[in-house]
């Protein structure tokens, strides 16, 4: 789906993990809107050739978001390319399933290295950014439904998403005075490389599965509502904050389980799952 129109003829959108996925969808709808868009990521290559798919206002950098100094590379390259900077999308992020105790410590530091770590570095950096150009810019936090949740075998992970959240909300309210919007964005379950492996029950998929396409609008309509977080499906955050504060901690719990909540997240193709765990832990010891 694409975005027609110039709301941001003029802007320049920074994008992290911006090659594929949401990230990818995210561009192509800024860029819709006359943005000029950046698109940062490990895999180069990748992001360079979306980058020539988009044409013209499109530009490529390579991005380690655990390294600051290729974070302020990234950022700077922006400006330097389209002459400012307006709004940050930290979007690169990871998912590993299981139950914490066989989650090796490499992979925990890791999630926490690009889910929490690389978030506040980009909040820093773009907030830094902003003030020093003069620049009333955004920042964009791509979180997840699980930070709100509390979700079996996705400890590491809702922790992350969980702070992430956590972080937006308290930013929107200490830069307002700068005129830096910070909004969260929480996705279900998104039909990306991120979910490979997951099958959401068919009951739940109207209520869970969605479109990188649907969070790349979220992301839009956020920014033009001035909203501080979003969850899309639109209505899921507060339907699960009425579920926390109506029903029971167990009475809660058995309906969880009755429901297959519990093992939402557990992965349902080991093999395909396995292998996405594979790609992001590479390197790894």
């Amino acid at each position: 789906m694409r975005h027609s129109g110039s709301r941001y003829g003029g802007q320049t959108v920074a994008i992290t993990g911006g090659a594929r996925g949401i990230g990818l969808a995210i561009a192509q709808a800024f860029h819709a809107e006359g943005a000029n868009v950046v698109l940062g990521d490990l895999d180069v290559e990748l992001a360079t050739a979306a980058a020539t798919d988009l044409g013209d206002r499109a530009h490529a950098v390579h991005l380690d978001v655990t390294d600051r100094k290729s974070f302020a590379d990234f950022l700077a390259a922006t400006k330097e390319r389209f002459g400012g900077m307006h709004i940050l999308v930290n979007n690169a992020g990871i998912m590993y399933t299981g139950p914490l105790l066989d989650e090796e410590e490499a992979i925990t530091d890791r999630t926490l290295d690009i889910n929490v770590r690389a978030v506040i570095t980009g909040c820093k950096l773009a907030a830094r950014s902003f003030i020093a150009d003069g620049v009333q810019g955004s920042i964009v936090n791509i979180a997840s439904l699980a930070g709100l949740l509390k979700v079996p075998d996705l400890a590491t992970y809702v922790a992350s998403k969980h702070a992430v959240v956590g972080l937006s909300e308290s930013l929107s309210r200490e830069w307002e005075s700068a005129g830096i919007q910070v909004l969260s964005i929480m996705p279900t379950v998104v039909n990306t490389e991120l979910a490979t492996g997951l099958e959401v029950p068919r009951w739940l998929r109207p209520l869970m599965a969605v479109e990188p396409e649907d969070i790349a609008n979220g992301v839009l309509k956020g920014l033009r509502r001035r909203q501080v977080r979003r969850s899309v499906h639109a209505f899921l955050a507060p339907l699960l904050r009425a579920f926390d504060l109506l029903i029971p901690y167990r009475p809660r719990r058995a309906l969880e389980r009755s429901l297959s909540l519990d093992t939402l997240m557990s992965g349902k193709n080991p093999e395909a799952r396995a292998a996405y765990h594979a790609k992001i832990t590479q390197g790894l010891s």
